[in-house]
C-alpha cells in the first residue's frame, strides 16, 4: 500500500513538473505598433484550444527539471494562417514534449495582423517574435538557459513567422536599446509557409499578413527564401509531399537557399500526411528526428 501511495505521489509531482507554466506578458509596458480598437481575444475551437483576434501577446513558459536541463530553449510559434493561433495542438503539446527531453519551451501567442489593431500589420508578428527572443535572452540566467542555445520553431504560418525571425533579425523592429542579440541560434520549421510569391504561398496567410494588393516590393520583403545569407541560423525542416494546403516547394526552396549559402540544414519530406500531420501523430514519431538533429548538430 505504501509503495502504491508513493508511486501516485511521484506521478503527481512529475505531472506538475511537466506542466509547470508561467504566462508572461510579452511587453512590460505599451505594446508597440498598436491601435485602440474594440476587438478582444476569443478562444475558439471545440475545446477553446485556438485563439482569434489576439492583440495582447504572451509567452507561456515550460521549464524542464534542473537535473534534466540541456540549457536549450525553443520559442514556439503555432500556425493558423495568420488568422488564428493553434495554441494547444501545435504549441502546448509540443512544449511538453520538449520539456520531457530537457529543453525549455516558450509558446508564443503572437498578435494576429489586423489593420484595426495595428498601425502596420505586416510587422506586428515579427515584432512579437523578436521580442520573444529578447525576453528569453534577458531571462536566460534565471531560467537556466544558455544564451547561445535559443532557437525558434514554427508551424505553417507560424513557420513563416519563425523563418522571418531567422532571416529578418536585422534591423530590429522593436525597441532594443541594450542591443540584445535578436538572431535565433537555430530554427525548426514544420510544414512552413516560406514564400509570399503567388506560385508558392498560402493565399490565406498572404492575405492576412500583407493585405489584398501588396506591392511586389512588399511581397519580396516577406518571401523568406530571398533573404537567406551566411548569417541565417541552422535549420531543421519537415513537410509532407502531399500537402494540399502549403506546397512542399516552400520547404524545398528554402532548403536550397540555405544549402547554397552554406547554412547547415536538414530537410525531411514524408511522402504523405498532408497539412497539420503533427496533430494526428504521437509526439515521439515526428519529434524524434528533431531531437536526433539537435544532438548531432551544433544546436546541442
Amino acid at each position: 500500500m505504501k509503495i502504491a501511495k508513493l508511486f501516485f505521489v511521484f506521478l503527481f509531482v512529475f505531472s506538475i513538473a511537466v506542466n509547470a507554466q508561467e504566462i508572461i506578458n510579452l511587453y512590460p509596458g505599451n505594446i508597440p505598433n498598436s491601435k485602440e480598437s474594440g476587438i478582444t481575444e476569443k478562444a475558439i475551437g471545440r475545446a477553446g484550444d485556438m485563439f482569434a483576434d489576439v492583440t495582447k501577446p504572451t509567452l507561456e513558459l515550460f521549464l524542464p527539471e534542473k537535473e534534466k536541463s540541456t540549457g536549450i530553449a525553443v520559442v514556439i510559434c503555432p500556425g493558423g494562417g495568420y488568422g488564428v493561433v493553434v495554441y494547444q495542438g501545435e504549441g502546448v503539446k509540443t512544449a511538453r514534449e520538449f520539456v520531457k527531453n530537457g529543453i525549455a519551451a516558450l509558446v508564443l501567442k503572437y498578435r494576429l495582423p489586423n489593420d484595426s489593431t495595428m498601425v502596420d500589420k505586416k510587422i506586428g508578428p515579427l515584432q512579437d517574435a523578436q521580442q520573444a527572443i529578447k525576453v528569453v535572452r534577458e531571462n536566460a540566467p534565471k531560467w537556466g538557459i544558455d544564451v547561445n542555445k535559443i532557437g525558434i520553431m514554427g508551424f505553417s504560418a507560424g513557420g513563416h513567422l519563425a523563418s522571418t525571425a531567422a532571416t529578418h533579425f536585422e534591423p530590429a523592429v522593436i525597441e532594443n536599446n541594450a542591443n540584445v542579440n535578436l538572431r535565433p541560434d537555430f530554427q525548426i520549421l514544420i510544414y512552413p509557409v516560406i514564400s509570399m510569391q503567388d506560385k508558392l504561398t498560402h493565399g490565406g496567410s498572404k492575405m492576412n499578413l500583407l493585405g489584398e494588393n501588396p506591392s511586389q516590393e512588399i511581397v519580396d520583403r516577406f518571401s523568406n527564401e530571398l533573404h537567406v545569407n551566411e548569417k541565417t541560423p541552422p535549420a531543421y525542416i519537415t513537410h509532407a509531399g502531399d500537402d494540399s494546403v502549403v506546397d512542399v516547394d516552400n520547404s524545398i526552396a528554402y532548403y536550397e537557399q540555405l544549402r547554397h549559402h552554406n547554412v547547415p540544414a536538414e530537410l525531411h519530406i514524408y511522402p504523405n500526411g498532408n497539412h497539420g500531420f503533427v496533430l494526428f501523430q504521437p509526439n515521439e514519431e515526428w519529434m524524434g528526428p528533431i531531437f536526433k538533429w539537435m544532438k548531432r548538430s551544433s544546436v546541442q
